[in-house]
């Protein structure tokens, strides 16, 4: 495949005015999934409607306290998830300093 001249520097300019956008759209790719599992955990639920249903103080103590201390798979996942969202709150802080 022969590339036209300034083609590479086309996608590299890209790139760079996308960045944003490139790095949120690809890190909230597995966003509904770990937000699917984190649900089905605090609700004790294999239904997939806990996704569609708007419950969300449960979800929000679960994430912020210990609500089942003694699950071990929810605790490994909660602690899991905070650290996703964190990256998520890096990543908006970042935006909104170098916008």
């Amino acid at each position: 495949m022969i590339l036209e001249d300034g083609c590479i520097e086309n996608i590299v300019v890209w790139v760079k005015n996308n960045i944003w956008f490139i790095l949120f759209f690809t890190w909230g790719i597995p966003l509904g999934i770990y937000r699917s599992r984190f649900r089905k955990i605090v609700y004790q639920t294999d239904s997939w409607l806990i996704n569609i249903k708007p419950y969300f103080i449960r979800e929000t103590k679960a994430l912020f306290s210990t609500m089942y201390p003694e699950n071990e798979e929810y605790i490994r996942f909660r602690n899991f998830y905070r650290f996703y969202l964190g990256v998520y709150s890096v990543l908006f802080g970042l935006w909104y300093f170098f916008r």
